[in-house]
């Protein structure tokens, strides 16, 4: 078995590629091609310089299949790194090249093509693996932990809040078409949903309370919480002392009254998520199951208003 695997990385001009190089580099591995319809890849001059980029999938397609005829240079992984609803055909076409998938959240928008992804894996032979860094994130980690040692009865009370503030761009931007992105649940919502779904069991209720382009906000029950969850890219409701030092972005999780701390560790998770794939120890298509599902559910749920146990912050929403 070859120690330096060849990648191909697919969207190789957006905001998260750069993390996906590093990724490959540090774990010492070889990215031989790029495929983006926009030729802004300088970045890969600091990890990859003799990457080819590929601005047309035909040709990119055509130069791994000649890449393919030779075991030393055939691509063994396509990182994809592009637009949500492109996920679906990125995988199939990593697949039928004879290559395992790495993909980027959200896997797929719609649950109803997760048999399509199961059934091409099993006709092909090959992986799909999925990036769920935050599941690695050391104090996500001790958390899961705890709840799994812990009482088993005990059902804990969250508050989920997530804003990060984005420009008039984001709306004229693919990740502003919910067709495209799955909106803002999905878009920003889907390593969070991920994580409680992995940590305090299967979703047992949902409800929608509020849902426009720029927020989104609900109750979940889960088998061992109780979640009042908000998500916004409106800057305007990160706190103001922080809003006042300049910042656009605020995360918290309050657990049981108590504020969980997680604003560190972030910078290696992704080269540890590829430690994990070439070590066999990737997440799966499975793992996306339960997230896909929920976001869908919540995305095509009708708001219910402020009714019953809604977040705090919808109060500040005019």
């Amino acid at each position: 078995m070859k120690q330096q695997h060849n990648f191909a990385l697919i969207g190789a001009a957006g905001y998260i590629a750069p993390r996906h190089f590093r990724a490959i580099k540090e774990n010492n591995q070889n990215l031989v091609a790029l495929l983006d319809k926009s030729d802004s890849v300088g970045t890969i001059d600091s990890y990859f310089p003799k990457a080819d980029l590929f601005l047309e999938t035909e040709r990119f397609d055509r130069h791994i299949y000649k890449l393919s005829k030779n075991e030393d240079t055939k691509v063994d992984f396509f990182s994809i790194c592009s637009p949500n609803y492109l996920h679906d055909s990125h995988i199939r076409l990593a697949l039928r090249n004879g290559a395992d998938a790495i993909c980027e959240k959200p896997l797929l928008l719609n649950p109803w093509n997760l048999q399509g992804l199961h059934d091409i894996e099993n006709e092909t032979g090959h992986h799909i693996n999925h990036i769920l860094q935050l599941r690695l994130h050391p104090s996500i980690v001790s958390l899961a932990e705890k709840v799994a040692k812990g009482d088993k009865n005990k059902v804990y009370d969250i508050d989920l809040t997530y804003i990060t503030g984005r420009g008039n761009w984001y709306f004229y931007s693919w990740k502003g078409d919910v067709s495209k992105s799955g909106g803002i649940v999905t878009n920003i919502g889907t390593h969070f949903f991920d994580m409680l779904l992995n940590i305090f069991g299967e979703m047992q209720e949902s409800v929608v309370h509020y849902q426009t382009a720029s927020v989104a906000a609900g109750f979940l029950r889960l088998k061992r919480a109780r979640v009042r969850w908000f998500l916004s890219v409106d800057a305007n409701f990160v706190p103001t002392e922080l809003r006042e030092q300049g910042k656009r972005t605020f995360r918290s999780i309050n657990i049981d009254g108590e504020e969980f701390e997680f604003s560190d560790g972030f910078t290696d998770l992704h080269t540890l998520s590829y430690k994990k794939i070439l070590a066999g120890e990737g997440f799966t298509l499975k793992d996306a199951e339960p997230y896909v599902n929920l976001c869908h559910h919540i995305r095509t749920s009708e708001a219910a208003g402020l009714t019953g146990e809604y977040h705090p912050l919808l109060k500040q929403v005019k």
